[in-house]
């Protein structure tokens, strides 16, 4: 009899614990969250719950948790559940501990150092296989096992269906792309851009003007994405059109919370240096990178505006809508 899959969830929050939680319901794996937390890692073990995530939520008595970093080794498949800032500085420093066969999955959304993405760096530093799982799934959703739709990625095919057979039979639906690339500038991008109709539904509580802005923000992502090497056939997976939807539409959403700050004018200076969001860093590092490539007309961009207000102290929000309408459709 063949011994049970040995999964590790680095990361002890949310979307670790909601994950972590769905595998372990199928009683098939043996499903372990690493976490730095001394209090989490004991009341997971002790009483089911995850009282800094889930206080009100029993976790399957299968689920368990530990601080021991061992567990990277002894894992076959390792889901980095940790925040995009601190991931690669992570796999940098335990390196040496990771099982060499183990698939390594990326759950992070957001730039690693030198603005490349999560993946690239953890290529240079891991030989395993590098996966990235990304699409709409608030975690308060995924562990009440609301269906959930994720894109899984890779450079190849190769073990696509691992992860196939690791959710049948959950409430997560998979569907599966090699572009790499634009699974993870997709999931930086919803963030701008549900800022940007945050900011347009705190003027105008318009179906139409919210459609039209959802349209041009769409196809800015999916010409953005190409000029930074991705493919549009990307937007249609949950990583894109369903990832941004979530994002830009629901009150859930941290980031169309800013823009609904923003747009009703609660956004202050002081504010923006405490507020450290998804959105706001990608801002600035798309622009700076669109700077350098000539072919892209930076003055279509609604992104390019949103870096407006978020750079001068006396933008008048009251413009912004006229102001991205008035550009140019890409």
């Amino acid at each position: 009899m063949e011994k049970p899959l040995k999964v590790c969830f680095v990361g002890s929050g949310a979307i670790s614990t909601a994950l972590g939680n769905v595998l372990a319901q199928t009683e098939r794996y043996e499903i372990t969250l690493l976490s730095i937390e001394s209090d989490v890692v004991k009341t997971i073990n002790t009483e089911q719950v995850n009282k800094k995530y889930f206080p009100n939520f029993a976790l399957h008595p299968s689920l368990s948790a530990t601080k021991d970093l061992n567990a990277l080794a002894e894992s076959d498949i390792i889901f980095l559940g940790i925040p995009s800032n601190v991931v690669v500085n992570y796999v940098t420093d335990n390196s040496a501990l990771f099982n060499p066969n183990a698939l390594v999955v990326n759950l992070a959304k957001g730039f690693g150092p030198e603005h490349k993405t999560i993946p690239q760096g953890l290529a240079r530093i891991l030989s395993n296989q590098v996966f990235s799982m990304k699409g709409p799934s608030f975690a308060r959703e995924i562990i009440n096992n609301m269906p959930t739709g994720l894109t899984i990625t890779s450079q190849r095919n190769k073990n696509f269906e691992v992860f196939e057979e690791l959710f049948s039979e959950t409430s997560v639906y998979l569907d599966f792309t090699t572009d790499v690339n634009g699974v993870e500038l997709a999931s930086i991008l919803k963030n701008i851009y549900a800022i940007i109709v945050g900011i347009v539904d705190a003027h105008f509580d318009s179906p139409n003007l919210r459609s039209l802005v959802l349209t041009k923000a769409i196809n800015e992502m999916r010409y953005i994405i190409t000029k930074f090497g991705g493919k549009e056939q990307t937007m249609f997976n949950y990583c894109g059109f369903g990832d941004f939807s979530l994002t830009a539409l629901n009150d859930l959403s941290r980031n169309r919370t800013l823009g609904l700050l923003i747009g009703k004018g609660f956004f202050t200076s002081d504010i923006s240096e405490k507020v450290v969001l998804e959105g706001t860093i990608a801002v600035n590092v798309f622009v700076e990178e669109i700077a350098k490539k000539r072919q892209i007309k930076t003055k279509k961009l609604m992104l390019k505006e949103l870096y407006q207000v978020l750079h001068q102290p006396d933008y008048d929000i009251k413009n912004f809508v006229n102001n991205i309408l008035s550009n140019s459709s890409i």
